[in-house]
């Protein structure tokens, strides 16, 4: 039996994810780009569900390439006159997944996660100061040009990272050359911001802070 072909519609579905990935990163802009021009609530709200439906798609189309693999290395341990209806046995196999579905599977969604974090950053920065009393102005902009600072560099930052682990923010070069510096030494790296408890940041737990970035660009154009 001839596996090329079904290779061949394996790879296909995996450019599908790709593209999924890319309308996912689209959607995360959009609604930053909403949030930072004080757009109607529920027009960022929108782009939630849009969200949503992404991870709804990307889920199911994991399980579609995960039933179709499962099914081929089964069969390839089989012998030929063994050999079952791939077809029925991949949509068994995806149906079974499927039923497992929860709507929690989509909260864990790599990118939604990443999305609901850079929109929380993003209103934090710009809607912030609305629920806190009113405090004197300069106190305000000095305590959020802190937030600027590399705790690293002790520099503004240009390209700042997020800790997904403990929240700090970092040079994103800064903070990988301490990471690197420290692997060759076999040791691991604590969180350079002062106070913070977690001692062992991993290049993996670090994503783009896409909302900070915004805010520090914004203020230097001022």
């Amino acid at each position: 039996i001839s596996f090329n072909a079904i290779d061949s519609a394996l790879s296909s579905l995996k450019n599908c994810q790709s593209y999924i990935n890319s309308g996912m990163d689209v959607a995360t802009q959009v609604a930053l780009d909403l949030v930072e021009s004080f757009n109607d609530e529920e027009d960022v709200n929108n782009m939630e569900k849009v969200m949503l439906e992404y991870a709804t798609m990307d889920r199911e189309l994991n399980h579609y390439i995960k039933a179709f693999e499962e099914t081929i290395n089964q069969v390839k341990q089989e012998k030929p006159e063994n050999l079952p209806d791939l077809e029925n046995l991949a949509q068994e196999k995806f149906l079974e997944m499927e039923s497992k579905n929860s709507d929690s599977d989509l909260q864990k969604n790599e990118k939604y996660m990443y999305f609901k974090d850079q929109l929380k950053e993003m209103k934090k920065q710009y809607h912030g100061n609305d629920t806190i009393e009113q405090i004197d102005e300069d106190i305000a902009v000095t305590r959020s040009q802190m937030n600027f600072i590399c705790p690293i560099t002790q520099m503004t930052m240009k390209r700042p990272v997020r800790n997904k682990v403990c929240g700090h923010s970092y040079e994103e070069d800064a903070i990988l050359e301490m990471i690197q510096t420290q692997k060759q030494k076999k040791k691991k790296v604590r969180c350079p911001k002062m106070g913070c408890s977690h001692v062992d940041v991993k290049g993996s737990d670090l994503v783009p802070d896409e909302a900070l970035k915004r805010v520090i660009d914004s203020q230097n154009k001022q």
